[in-house]
């Protein structure tokens, strides 16, 4: 059994190409070709910690691998100088069972996260879009600022964090790497949004960070940072009013605070998700279609996310 370390996957798995891997990965899920079963989530009894672990089990047919992610969520690790995500990827050969790769988890969910916001951001962000917020300044910060990148026209980034330090340490690090972009520090919410044409939420918060008003027309929302039912990033009424696409119906409808909690409310109802992201793949559905709307992609990340990403890095190593 092959380990692959996390430098390797960076190595081996741009963001191109992670972007590439998931649109056929949508474009398979949408088909029916490859499957997942429902992630298994244990909320760890260590208090207000919220820390969490987690298995993601895919299967991608019989001739070609099956297995599962396993991570933990740890949102205080920073203060550790630790990612908040750790965790292996597990692949098994279909054919016969055979364990083949044991693959970095962290690197994997840092890119393979970004290049699906990415995906939506390429059929839900305006053509023109060329500013860019980020609303965290974490490790999904870089890889998000990547993968946007290679999708729209980027020129401006705004960045924004409760920690100051966390937000002038990230744009000094990445002014250097993107010389041709403007970096905005924002100390206050307002800020960040007013200007922008991409909001990137990527906060394990439990409470609202973005309400209707912070948003202006024509904005794309990637909210992305929670997956737990009472976790969100997005306030109810922005929910309500933003045209709503996810990353997998059921996964949202058993996972997503975002949308579980303005539905409890009465605000949103089951109809107000217009598509997900293997639908707009396959063009089943359109996405913008205009300059003015909001839209909204809310997604809690998908084992066969993983598990493609976890072979095509199996595949060319093996080669």
């Amino acid at each position: 059994m092959k380990i692959i370390n996390s430098n390797e996957v960076t190595t081996q798995l741009s963001f191109i190409e992670a972007i590439k891997v998931m649109e056929q990965c949508f474009k398979d899920f949408q088909a029916g070709t490859i499957s997942q079963e429902k992630r298994m989530v244990q909320q760890l009894p260590d208090g207000e910690n919220h820390n969490v672990f987690a298995m993601m089990p895919a299967y991608l047919g019989k001739n070609r691998y099956f297995g599962s992610k396993i991570i933990t969520a740890f949102p205080n690790n920073h203060k550790q100088n630790l990612p908040s995500h750790l965790g292996e990827v597990l692949l098994f050969d279909s054919k016969n069972g055979q364990p083949v790769a044991m693959v970095n988890a962290n690197a994997v969910t840092w890119i393979r996260t970004a290049a699906v916001s990415a995906l939506a951001t390429k059929f839900l962000a305006k053509k023109s879009a060329n500013a860019l917020t980020l609303i965290g300044a974490g490790q999904q910060a870089a890889s998000h600022l990547a993968a946007i990148t290679c999708v729209r026209a980027i020129q401006r980034v705004f960045v924004y964090d409760l920690d100051e330090t966390r937000r002038k340490q990230f744009i000094l690090q990445y002014q250097e790497d993107y010389p041709e972009l403007t970096f905005i520090e924002c100390s206050k919410l307002e800020e960040a949004t007013k200007e922008t044409d991409i909001i990137c939420t990527l906060t394990p918060s439990k409470t609202p960070i973005l309400s209707r008003k912070n948003i202006q027309p024509g904005t794309h929302i990637n909210a992305i940072g929670t997956f737990t039912p009472d976790t969100r990033e997005l306030a109810s009424d922005l929910m309500a009013f933003g045209q709503l696409y996810v990353d997998d119906y059921q996964a949202i409808k058993r996972e997503s605070g975002d949308y579980l909690i303005p539905l409890a409310e009465g605000v949103l109802t089951e109809t107000a998700i217009l598509g997900s992201l293997g639908e707009l793949v396959i063009h089943q559905k359109n996405g913008r279609t205009d300059e003015q709307s909001i839209t909204i992609f809310d997604a809690v990340g998908l084992a066969v996310e993983d598990l493609c990403c976890a072979e095509y890095i199996y595949e060319k190593i093996k080669e």
